[in-house]
């Protein structure tokens, strides 16, 4: 049983830059506030994790389209006043003090944040990622950081050579103490430099199943002192590509293994295949867990009315109104989805609706000769995202039947990595089709 006062941990959530491989999602919003199978948000994820890791003293850094990010955690994350719990979010801004203006990356949104840092008590800091899907006992990675006398602890998953070129691998000693990093090798030299043998990592307790590469998962447990040591003496811009490197050559820094599900949702694609596997009959991924859910915003919204529809392997979220002879198949329906008779929804997200229509709104927006929020009778949406308060008519077809690569000459709908993107509010008239 590890014995430390939970309270001396802070974490930080990095919310990332301006999330361009995930536009048009990220057009209007934060990367982090990207909506998540149906009802939840990126965001909510690493501050679940820590909510049942015990830690309590959350702090969310970004600088980009805050708003609504801002208002989720404003509107879910409430502790009461004994606890001293809080999820805060700390935006980038101009103060008094000079350099305090825009993140220049990971390392320098830390460091011009030290000040919320300087709390007494507090002996560490823990550094996540905003935009990653997982399930993590941070208080396992805390055991490891104390019972070795880390100065830095970083989480690492096995991984296969083919993947290492896009991500930051590193070599350790017998005790897990990182002797190498280097990030993105692009050649067989490069990773034989920072390779792992296979025989270190099973007898860790994991199966290598022929993984030979350590990849950095970007979570980092900085002791406090040098963390504020580092970052004030110098000008480092970046964790992964400055401050670890240079950490792992003159600090004691700790490799602390994983072996679960865990993916970067840092692209389209990404974004796109992880949300989907979680409709599975045995999700990689599993949003039903007694001991560690997944929290988000509190709704009160009415079970999900489904007349004579058809749905196979999908999630369909609360407050939605599917009708009358629908086939949904494989695909993430979201809040308040309004879908008519005899539509077709197949693999694909649709993210939902903000709000309900009132039937005069509805009226109005067919005055106004728009069809109303929802998917009309007989359209198909297949392999496709619709992010939210969509309006699209009847017998619309939003498909990318001729496999196109990138484009934005569907407007509203864009392509991306073959993936049509209906953006937010965007309206489709009736008989809409992409050719």
């Amino acid at each position: 049983m590890l014995n430390f006062d939970t309270r001396s941990v802070i974490a930080l959530i990095l919310g990332g830059g301006r999330g361009t491989r995930l536009f048009p999602l990220t057009r209007i919003r934060a990367k982090p506030a990207v909506p998540l199978a149906g009802k939840y948000r990126l965001i909510d994820i690493p501050i679940s994790n820590c909510i049942n890791s015990k830690i309590n003293q959350i702090f969310v850094l970004t600088q980009f389209l805050s708003v609504s990010l801002h208002r989720h955690i404003r509107q879910t994350y409430r502790f009461d006043n004994f606890n001293g719990g809080f999820v805060e979010l700390l935006a980038a801004q101009q103060t008094m003090d000079g350099g305090t203006d825009w993140y220049q990356g990971t390392a320098d949104a830390v460091r011009k944040n030290l000040r919320h840092l300087d709390q007494k008590g507090l002996k560490y800091v823990l550094i996540l990622s905003g935009d990653q899907l997982y399930r993590m006992d941070y208080l396992e990675m805390m055991r490891t950081h104390i019972e070795s006398k880390a100065d830095v602890t970083i989480s690492a998953i096995p991984v296969e050579r083919s993947q290492a070129s896009g991500l930051g691998i590193m070599r350790c000693d017998d005790t897990g103490r990182v002797q190498g990093f280097l990030e993105k090798p692009q050649n067989d030299r490069e990773i034989d430099m920072v390779r792992t043998d296979p025989k270190w990592i099973d007898a860790r307790g994991i199966p290598s199943r022929g993984r030979d590469c350590l990849a950095s998962m970007g979570l980092y447990i900085f002791n406090r002192d040098l963390l504020f040591d580092v970052l004030n003496k110098t000008t480092y811009a970046d964790f992964g590509k400055e401050v670890f490197p240079a950490a792992v050559r003159s600090r004691r820094v700790q490799v602390h293994l994983f072996d679960d599900y865990w993916e970067d949702i840092g692209t389209i694609r990404a974004f796109y295949e992880a949300n989907l596997s979680l409709t599975k009959p045995n999700p990689p991924f599993e949003l039903i867990h007694a001991d560690a859910p997944v929290y988000s915003r509190a709704r009160f919204l009415p079970p999900s009315l489904m007349e004579g529809a058809t749905i196979r392997g999908s999630l369909i979220a609360d407050g939605c109104r599917i009708g009358k002879g629908t086939v949904i198949e494989n695909s993430v329906i979201g809040l308040r989805c309004i879908i008519g008779e005899g539509a077709t929804i197949r693999n694909s997200i649709l993210m939902g609706a903000d709000f309900l229509e009132t039937p005069e709104e509805i009226a109005a927006a067919h005055r106004a000769g728009i069809p109303p929020i929802g998917i009309g009778p007989g359209t198909l949406v297949c392999g496709a995202i619709l992010d939210k308060n969509c309006r699209i008519g009847r017998n619309v077809c939003v498909q990318n039947a001729a496999n196109v690569e990138e484009s934005d000459q569907f407007e509203p709908c864009q392509i991306r990595d073959h993936i049509p993107i209906l953006v937010k509010d965007g309206v489709l008239p009736d008989d809409w089709k992409m050719s």
